[in-house]
């Protein structure tokens, strides 16, 4: 059974999605993540993907005080990436609630230092990031695409002892078009015991049963709620199976 992680990515406190990663095409939902956190939470979703978009930009830890306040007030299992550059980021996130953090940006650049941090937390507690630009990882909020290609970047990782992955085709990334489920399947094939999370472009019911019938093991997702492409009351088949 598939994993549903919905996602708010914070900027300045409040609940936006951007497209494309495009900084300029910011569109607020919510002024209170909290509520949104809570309607989750009310229609059986566990788990929660929460970004700091302005961290992620600014290289250090920015909206720690919302990802306090969600932890504190839900019973979601949040995972939290975006600015997490430094061991004192890091710490800040476990402090402030998170129970996972994803790294994306440090993975390639410090490649030494969250080496270390899988080892110092584990690898349940710490997920690698894999965004990619025509399967090139891109890092800084998606506005750097490196030379790097996807597969051996997570492939490397693995090796390290990275098991969970959130991977995104930032080319699907909120444009409701269906997920990379062929960027994905190739993942699978390459690395088969990875646990891969799909995001970006979902769009309905029907691209969720699509990665499950791929045997994508989770999936996370967010623009397609927010817009009313897709109803909370009709994923609670998903967690029923779960169950």
């Amino acid at each position: 059974m598939i994993e549903l992680i919905p996602a708010i990515d914070l900027i300045e406190g409040k609940c936006v999605r951007l497209t494309k990663g495009d900084y300029n095409t910011k569109k607020v939902y919510n002024e209170d993540p909290l509520e949104v956190a809570k309607m989750f939470e009310d229609y059986g979703m566990r788990r929660l993907h929460l970004v700091d978009l302005d961290g992620a930009r600014q290289g250090r830890i920015v909206n720690y005080r919302m990802l306090e306040k969600l932890a504190t007030r839900t019973s979601l299992i949040i995972d939290f990436g975006g600015g997490l550059k430094h061991e004192d980021d890091l710490e800040i996130a476990f402090e402030s609630g998170a129970q996972m953090v994803t790294g994306g940006s440090i993975a390639v650049k410090k490649p030494e230092v969250f080496a270390s941090w899988i080892t110092q937390y584990g690898n349940n507690r710490i997920l690698l990031g894999a965004d990619a630009k025509d399967n090139k990882i891109a890092v800084s909020g998606w506005e750097e695409t490196t030379d790097i290609e996807l597969i051996p970047f997570i492939q490397a990782y693995y090796n390290k002892g990275i098991r969970k992955v959130i991977s995104t085709d930032i080319s699907k990334d909120g444009m409701l078009g269906g997920p990379a489920i062929d960027m994905y399947s190739e993942i699978k094939k390459a690395i088969p015991s990875i646990y891969l999370i799909a995001s970006g472009g979902v769009s309905s019911i029907g691209d969720i049963e699509k990665l499950e019938e791929s045997k994508i093991q989770a999936v996370i997702f967010g623009k397609a709620i927010y817009e009313g492409r897709i109803q909370l009351k009709d994923l609670i088949k998903f967690n029923d199976k779960e169950t």
